[in-house]
């Protein structure tokens, strides 16, 4: 049977993802006419291009140097692979939106944001967890245990992602029954709980994975500075640059996430659209910042860019391992 337009239907009721307004006479269409273009959709999809050019680098330059095969990369690599299919996603469902209007796409594409924004999450706190194992079993992380532990935090990761990416697939969406719409449609209001929830569980250790890398970088400072007789100036400096780094890194990812986290709480379908874009652009955000506070700092990776860029260093040259506690 072949599906009508509601005559009032506006332009965000008909085949959108983000946000969704709430009108209970609106339908989710296969055909409609051209939307107007939003300038909110046209900025998430110039993000996504940005988002998928950085982390696409990132990638090949894992994927293409054999060097790059320790846990440590592996992991980069993972967060950069779930950071592209998030770039691709945001582009996909721009085109997707303003081309093809169907619930079938729409769904698959909703699913792929959800899973690589998911895994993106995810592999943060996997670094996060093997910064902290490096330091903390420093003597035996370099051992086939951390490869195999790798591996299952790789898998865990990916798994949890992917189930919650097909949810809304799967039937767990809010196509028939506006009223259990989440601020997001087609996602339902329980399932977007469930992914905030999940993230504060996230965040939260993350952030007391960090508060112990603290504790033990400082004690490693101090202790090189008795050995080594350096003066408490010295041993001031190098803590709080540990220290900041740190904080650096843990005060983006809340910044990014928290807003867009919490909103999904407190936040209902029939809140105006603004809200949901103003708190989900900075969620993207992360995902664009995420190859410059993991990849591109990283001495390995600068070597091979400036290789690739000016031939400036040696392909041959040899690198030197690093633990992620370095990165």
């Amino acid at each position: 049977m072949k599906e009508t337009v509601a005559p009032n239907a506006t332009h965000e009721q008909v085949g959108r993802f983000v946000p969704y307004n709430g009108s209970s006479d609106s339908l989710y269409l296969s055909e409609a006419p051209p939307l107007p273009l939003n300038p909110w959709d046209v900025v998430l999809c110039v993000s996504g291009t940005i988002i998928s050019c950085e982390n696409a680098i990132v990638v090949a330059i894992i994927f293409y140097t054999p060097a790059f095969r320790t846990p440590m990369f592996l992991l980069i690599g993972s967060l950069a692979t779930a950071d592209l299919l998030a770039g691709l996603g945001l582009i996909f469902h721009f085109a997707f939106v303003y081309c093809i209007q169907s619930q079938v796409v729409n769904l698959i594409t909703v699913g792929l944001l959800v899973c690589s924004f998911t895994a993106s999450v995810g592999s943060l706190l996997t670094i996060t967890i093997d910064r902290y194992l490096s330091l903390y079993n420093a003597l035996t992380y370099y051992s086939e245990r951390t490869v195999t532990r790798t591996y299952v935090m790789l898998i865990v990761t990916w798994g949890i992602s992917i189930c919650f990416g097909l949810l809304p697939v799967m039937g767990w969406n809010c196509l028939k029954d506006n009223a259990s719409c989440s601020i997001v449609k087609p996602l339902t209001k329980n399932n977007l709980v469930i992914l905030s929830v999940s993230f504060f569980m996230v965040f939260a250790m993350m952030l007391q994975l960090y508060v112990q890398i603290c504790k033990i970088v400082c004690r490693h400072a101090q202790q090189i500075a008795l050995q080594r007789h350096f003066l408490a100036t010295s041993h001031y400096v190098t803590t709080r640059k540990g220290i900041s780094t740190l904080a650096v890194i843990l005060g983006t990812f809340a910044s990014c996430w928290l807003p867009f986290a919490i909103y999904c709480l407190l936040g209902d379908y029939t809140y105006p659209a603004l809200y949901t874009y103003v708190t989900v652009l900075p969620a993207t955000y992360n995902s664009m910042i995420n190859p410059v506070i993991y990849a591109f700092r990283n001495q390995e990776i600068q070597k091979v860019l400036w290789t690739i860029c000016c031939g400036c260093i040696s392909s041959t040259m040899p690198f030197r391992s690093r633990s992620p506690s370095d990165v």
